[in-house]
């Protein structure tokens, strides 16, 4: 019998530990600067390191953007690999945002890349994207099981260029997103918490006609600079134990103090938990 304890349930016991955010980790040039940090990986790795700490025992999972250390090259990738083990050892699970997606065959090569325990890269989750087709993501869902990791799948996300492709429909009627949705519910299976999630952004209004019934975890980016508040996710997301909001920039903008960037991770991941207490209390009354 395997003792690989799934991510959907690591992460459901880390959120009763610490409460309900993922911080994401970017270091944009931006930020950097606004940091007195050079855009470097250097610079990208101190940004990290300080969000890391920050976060620790604060929220149950960090999300760093993969593509804000890839750009800085091997020294970037090095960095990202630092950031994942920092997070680890600081009892953070760790959800790469890499949103991978192609055939199958390369799909099983991302799998070994970020899933494989082991692997330089290795995460507890990782988004991927389903526009090769959600049956692309086998190999991805084969390494999860294997390894007790985790993945989201994009399914509406908050950039508003999204919808003219997420919302368009099949010959039966139905639309990419929920497509994406239905998979999940197969996949997921029987599972109390299930380890496959979507991604849903924060700002989509008509979210609960989407998301109704759906019992996996929702990464809800959005929240803060992007415009959706804490008080929009009770609103917007019918299952709250399942949802975790994301924010980034918002984050970011307390640094580089290390207290003043933990401050806002307190008073963020406070504020959304407190408003989808709400959402929780609703769900259970039905």
């Amino acid at each position: 019998m395997s003792t690989v304890v799934p991510f959907g349930r690591r992460l459901h016991d880390a959120i009763e530990r610490t409460g309900r955010l993922c911080v994401g980790i970017d270091p944009t040039s931006k930020d950097l600067a606004a940091w007195g940090l050079p855009d470097d990986a250097r610079g990208a790795a101190r940004l990290a390191a300080t969000i890391v700490e920050a976060s620790a025992g604060r929220v149950p999972i960090v999300k760093p953007q993969s593509a804000y250390f890839e750009r800085f090259g091997p020294g970037g990738i090095d960095a990202l690999a630092q950031t994942i083990g920092l997070a680890h050892e600081a009892g953070l699970l760790v959800l790469l945002d890499a949103k991978r997606g192609d055939i199958g065959s390369t799909n099983a090569a991302y799998a070994e890349a970020y899933l494989r325990v082991g692997a330089p890269l290795a995460v507890d989750a990782i988004t991927v994207s389903p526009i090769a087709g959600v049956g692309s993501l086998d190999p991805f869902v084969h390494v999860a099981r294997e390894e007790g990791a985790g993945l989201f799948v994009l399914a509406r996300t908050s950039n508003p260029e999204a919808h003219q492709l997420q919302s368009s429909r099949d010959q039966d009627g139905r639309t990419v997103a929920q497509n994406v949705l239905e998979w999940l519910r197969v996949q997921n299976g029987d599972e109390e918490i299930g380890s496959f999630g979507c991604v849903f952004g924060a700002t989509v209004e008509d979210s609960r006609e989407w998301l109704d019934g759906l019992d996996a975890f929702v990464l809800a980016p959005g929240v803060g600079v992007q415009g959706a508040t804490p008080d929009d996710l009770a609103r917007r997301f019918p299952n709250g134990r399942l949802v975790l909001p994301t924010t980034s920039r918002a984050i970011a903008a307390a640094g580089p103090s290390v207290d003043a960037v933990a401050e806002a991770v307190a008073s963020m991941a406070a504020a959304c938990t407190d408003a989808l207490r709400g959402a929780v209390d609703e769900e259970v009354s039905r």
